[in-house]
């Protein structure tokens, strides 16, 4: 019931989440011009497992991650210097951008799903696919 609970609160202040998403946005396409493509994907993953059920939220969400994903050129490097913090997050999204279907996002998203999966373990994919709360 309090998980709930939190979907309906964030469910009204989506213009809120929106803004939110576009000023991350707007942060990730700064740290990609200068060549800082981790913190891209670090800054993209911070708050992404937003507490709605908003599609148009989840969506413009996923953009911003997968534009900092496919930036990515040193999986060893990235995945070296991300916090685990950041694993099971990020390894939902892998699992977002395998089901697009999209060539290039695909074989980016294997190439850094081996790797993580190399340093977080299975756990890390048990756990971002038994999550039904904080899904993206």
């Amino acid at each position: 019931m309090e998980a709930e609970e939190e979907y309906l609160e964030a469910e009204e202040n989506l213009e809120a989440i929106i803004t939110r998403i576009e000023h991350k946005s707007r942060k990730i396409e700064t740290l990609l011009k200068q060549s800082k493509p981790v913190d891209a994907l670090k800054t993209a993953l911070e708050g992404s497992a937003l507490k709605t059920r908003d599609e148009r939220c989840k969506s413009a969400n996923w953009i911003v991650v997968h534009r900092a994903v496919m930036a990515i050129k040193d999986v060893d490097g990235m995945i070296s210097s991300l916090d685990p913090e950041y694993y099971d997050i990020l390894m939902k999204y892998l699992y977002r951008g395998l089901a697009t279907g999209d060539r290039p996002t695909c074989d980016q998203c294997l190439r850094i799903h081996e790797k993580l999966t190399e340093k977080a373990g299975l756990g890390c994919i048990l756990r971002s696919l038994s999550d039904t709360v904080n899904t993206v």
